[in-house]
């Protein structure tokens, strides 16, 4: 038969082994809830993909070409003037010869005078031609009168005016009678430093701008 301290110490050691087994049980409790808790650790990026390899970048060290333009090169246009000659005391531009007179006379009288020198009275073709006769001062006769039927105005070669290409002034023409009872059926340019187109009297006296085509000395 077991003693009674005998006995009492096993019953110590039962308890002891009780409460070891209930503190481990305890323990694995606490350590599965931590492990549902806690969120995974999640490691940052590489910034190197394995799967994803970056293209291949090659550096060119070969020396740049000039930049060749898109658009096509515009012609040349030959505005040379040495390859055309005036006699002296004409004016030349591009492969026309101006000469302004310096004295005054009739319409009729003005052209004849041109025509003595081997041209006419001008005829104006273009709008840079009309913006390089204007930056003369003065009042001018040009080539152009409708003596022949009043309203039809033509070019001293016969040529019917372009209404697209004219450079009256307002109201001009108005073929007024003020100087002369027969009306205004000659063009002038130039009036108080206004150098458009006016309607006159061919009587009057005014100077006058003669042309003609200048002699080419290029092959």
């Amino acid at each position: 038969m077991m003693s009674r301290p005998q006995k009492y110490i096993e019953v110590l050691e039962l308890l002891k082994t009780r409460d070891m087994l209930r503190n481990l049980e305890m323990k694995q409790e606490t350590v599965k809830a931590d492990v549902t808790e806690r969120p995974p650790e999640i490691k940052p990026c590489s910034t190197v993909q394995p799967t994803c390899p970056e293209p291949e970048v090659k550096i060119i060290t070969q020396s740049c070409s000039p930049i060749q333009t898109t658009s096509p090169q515009l012609l040349e246009i030959n505005t040379n003037d040495s390859c055309y000659k005036c006699e002296e005391g004409w004016e030349q531009h591009g492969g026309k010869c101006y000469y302004f007179s310096t004295k005054s006379s009739s319409w009729n009288k003005s052209r004849t005078e041109c025509i003595t020198k081997g041209g006419d009275l001008v005829k104006i073709d273009s709008s840079e031609e009309q913006i390089l006769l204007q930056k003369k001062n003065g009042k001018f006769w040009i080539g152009l009168t409708d003596s022949a039927v009043e309203g039809r105005w033509l070019w001293v070669d016969g040529s019917p005016l372009n209404e697209r290409l004219t450079f009256w002034f307002f109201t001009e023409p108005n073929n007024m009678p003020v100087q002369d009872p027969d009306g205004e059926d000659c063009a002038m340019m130039g009036h108080n430093g206004i150098m458009f187109w006016f309607d006159y009297s061919c009587k009057l006296t005014l100077r006058s701008i003669c042309e003609k085509a200048a002699v080419a000395v290029c092959v």
